[in-house]
């Protein structure tokens, strides 16, 4: 995965709402308004599939705040694209959830993650913050998807990808398997409050 730097280094037209709210902030370049974003803390917004409330609340999840830049991509007519990817989620690469694992006695959960991708290449502008041991490298799943799909659309997806997986390769049931994905997601929330 590559970060900010990695998307088009383009300056902002007037184009339509998300626009505006990033020029009323004097950022009038896309690669810059990526910049911004990913040195917003991370943190879920008011209302959780409302990426509108990245800017206004300072803070996002990668589903809100990749959600922003694809739709600012939209508004600039720029080929960046919203990707939904489902991966291993264990300590190496998303440290802070080694000692729940442990805990259920579980090596990882498949977790559901939104990034951008921008001429092949994936880009995420919220793993900056932290250094894990390991990148994700591969998915077990990805599909493009549209900034209104990161609520309902991708929990459901989430949770159907769980349903088969653990069918296919655990004898838990769907349904811990994603206590333990949320027990890992509140030691995420708790690691990054208090950094």
């Amino acid at each position: 995965m590559q970060s900010w730097n990695a998307l088009p280094d383009r300056r902002l037209i007037v184009g339509g709402e998300v626009t505006a709210e990033f020029l009323a902030l004097g950022i009038d370049n896309y690669r810059t308004g990526a910049h911004h974003i990913s040195q917003l803390p991370y943190g879920r917004n008011g209302r959780r599939a409302n990426f509108r409330l990245v800017l206004k609340e300072r803070r996002g999840t990668c589903s809100t705040k990749h959600a922003l830049l694809a739709a600012l991509a939209i508004e600039q007519q720029l080929a960046v694209q919203l990707t939904l990817g489902i991966y291993e989620m264990h300590e190496r690469n998303t440290p802070g959830v080694g000692a729940t694992l442990n805990k259920y006695r579980i090596a990882f959960v498949p977790e559901a993650h939104c990034y951008l991708t921008y001429d092949g290449i994936r880009v995420d502008v919220t793993r900056g913050s932290i250094t894990p041991v390991e990148p994700i490298a591969s998915f077990l799943r990805e599909e493009t998807i549209s900034p209104a799909q990161i609520g309902d659309y991708k929990v459901e997806m989430h949770k159907s990808f769980i349903r088969e997986w653990s069918a296919r390769e655990t004898a838990r049931s769907w349904e811990e398997i994603w206590k333990i994905r949320e027990d890992c997601i509140a030691a995420l929330s708790q690691s990054a409050e208090r950094s």
